[in-house]
């Protein structure tokens, strides 16, 4: 984006003042000022913004310049002078119109190139000497140690996938350049670029009143608004979708829920030695039976939690060979197939295939699932034919699908993988299957009330690079005494060094709100952890959070105080799946 801004002359009153003057940020008129010498530094994010370099940048553009463009910010001026008033009586010295770098989301690309072997880019820096520091350090560590001390995913290049192209970051920067004064409040989906990834259902789903919200690309449905003009507040706070979501809960607890989950990472594995391939990417036990389902964990050579993903052992049959397929979340899609190939070793009889944009899971959840289930394809679904953890093929009508056991609301569930090709015709034969048994569509808020009540964890929220399985309270995923596996070694000195922290569950005593990431949890006036989601947990009525905290204050029972926007509110540690702690009811 071309970037302008100009320096005054000298100014008598800033001279004699004795003091430097403030920075100023003026979200109103779109611009900010802060004093350079004895004059100003006014700069502009004006509306009618240009982009730059769209078809390529010269190599000789060094430390070049644009052509000055007051004109372009005529409307931002008038406001600066509204404002500022000495602005009119001074001449400007220096008029200054260079680019400034963008990404999608804004952030800049720090780290490993995807696809690529020992290859690391550190772009899209729009302040270079602000930021360049730190960045330059994160990315130093991951060059040298293969991880940096902090999670950076936030800055990872592997965020974006497929869809990232040149005329999409356009589009996004400029929304973004826009933007650049204003908060982005939660749930808030901005319209930019978009649709970028869809599937065949998007459009169906819309006209059943879908709210969407983006997930790696892809429209995803976020809840069923009750009318077409329903346009929730912006809010840190619960909005006005608080009851449509639990309305959306309830029918999943108490009847039986349609939700479509596209673009969750889906990799087929194939070959001899898939199992012990996997073995040794995992930290615990790897499920290689046909027709069963584990989850596990994959850890980084420091030992720390590196992924989340569930195997699937598919038997052969005439859609392919004997397979395993991988499944994690939606924007691992580039990060999770980097990690896995860096470790094939040499003669090693593995091939990975990405059926990420292939396939896409519809979640049929709820106590009547099954029947919903048995109505609409052929075979035993009843839970001594088809149990809990269990993966079978099949069809859905007369669509070809696989169904996973599996369950993320901690209701009897199914995962039902269906070709993009089919997916509509698969849609159809489950709500008409649906009809007698109070099938409704949910989303993905629901879905997050849900896994908050089970102690179900989200990977780059909870589940990150800066903490052990056993800081993770994921003790029972992982088996020490297995043959090696990545990161072994450093995880048992840790666990000989003891926890630096604990991911603990959380009741939060507000009801106007929920907790943020990254809020502060304190004791006094020391901080003692810090939060990493939170959401209302309607099937238990309780506000809902987990949090990394020290140990000495991860026993249930403990007390606390969480900065909630600057005030202190109450919160006690709990014990974790406050809903169904048995889990007898995602067994069905």
């Amino acid at each position: 984006m071309e970037h302008q801004y100009f320096l005054t002359e000298e100014i008598p009153a800033i001279k004699e003042a004795g003091h430097r003057m403030p920075l100023l940020r003026c979200p109103i008129s779109d611009y900010y000022c802060r004093q350079e010498k004895n004059g100003l530094l006014v700069g502009f994010y004006e509306q009618d913004c240009k982009t730059w370099g769209m078809d390529g940048i010269d190599p000789k553009f060094v430390n070049a310049l644009c052509p000055d463009d007051l004109d372009r910010v005529t409307d931002v001026l008038e406001g600066a002078f509204e404002r500022m008033p000495a602005l009119m009586e001074v001449g400007i010295h220096t008029i200054v119109n260079g680019p400034i770098t963008y990404t999608i989301d804004g952030a800049p690309l720090v780290g490993p190139i995807p696809g690529k072997c020992n290859a690391f880019c550190i772009i899209g820096l729009r302040a270079g000497l602000g930021e360049g520091g730190g960045h330059g350090w994160l990315l130093a560590q991951q060059i040298v140690h293969g991880e940096a001390c902090f999670d950076t995913w936030v800055i990872d290049p592997r965020r974006f996938t497929g869809h990232a192209n040149v005329e999409l970051t356009a589009l996004k920067a400029i929304e973004d350049y826009q933007n650049e004064f204003r908060f982005h409040f939660p749930h808030e989906h901005r319209p930019a670029g978009r649709p970028a990834k869809t599937t065949p259902l998007t459009p169906i789903l819309a006209a059943e009143g879908a709210e969407f919200t983006v997930v790696n690309g892809w429209e995803r449905v976020e809840y069923i608004k009750p009318t077409p003009d329903f346009h929730p507040t912006l809010s840190f706070n619960f909005d006005e979708a608080f009851d449509v979501v639990a309305a959306e809960v309830r029918n999943v607890q108490e009847n039986v829920g349609l939700c479509e989950v596209n673009g969750f990472n889906r990799f087929e594995i194939t070959g001899a030695d898939r199992h012990t391939f996997l073995d040794r990417m995992f930290c615990g036990a790897v499920t290689k039976r046909n027709g069963r389902v584990g989850l596990g964990y994959l850890l980084n050579h420091h030992g720390m939690v590196k992924g989340e993903a569930t195997v699937a052992n598919l038997p052969a049959s005439d859609r392919g060979p004997e397979r395993v397929w991988y499944g994690s979340a939606a924007a691992s899609e580039f990060h999770d197939m980097d990690w896995l190939q860096t470790h094939l070793e040499d003669g090693e009889d593995v091939t990975i295939r990405s059926l990420t944009n292939d396939q896409t899971i519809l979640v049929l959840a709820g106590p009547k699932a099954r029947e919903v289930l048995a109505a609409c394809s052929r075979g035993d679904w009843s839970r001594e034919a088809f149990p809990w953890l269990s993966a079978r093929e099949c069809f859905i009508g007369f669509a070809p699908a696989t169904v996973l056991g599996v369950s993320f609301s901690g209701e009897l569930a199914y995962e039902i993988h269906v070709p993009n090709a089919s997916l509509y015709a698969a849609y159809l034969a489950l709500r008409r299957a649906g009809e007698t048994h109070g099938l409704k569509l949910f989303g993905a808020r629901a879905v997050e009330s849900m896994r908050m009540e089970k102690g179900f964890m989200h990977w780059k929220a909870d589940l990150i690079t800066e903490f052990d399985p056993f800081e993770t309270s994921l003790d029972r995923f992982v088996k020490p005494e297995k043959g090696d596996f990545i990161g072994k070694d450093a995880l048992l000195k840790l666990r000989e060094e003891g926890q630096r922290k604990k991911l603990v569950t959380l009741k939060v005593d507000a009801t106007h709100a929920p907790a943020h990431s990254g809020a502060s949890l304190m004791q006094g006036n020391t901080v003692i952890g810090t939060v990493t989601s939170g959401d209302w947990g309607h099937r238990v009525a309780l506000n809902l959070a987990y949090a990394f905290v020290d140990p000495e204050h991860a026993a249930p029972g403990k007390t606390m105080q969480l900065d909630f926007y600057g005030n202190l509110v109450g919160v006690e540690v709990i014990e974790p799946s406050p809903y169904d702690p048995a889990y007898t009811r995602m067994r069905g």
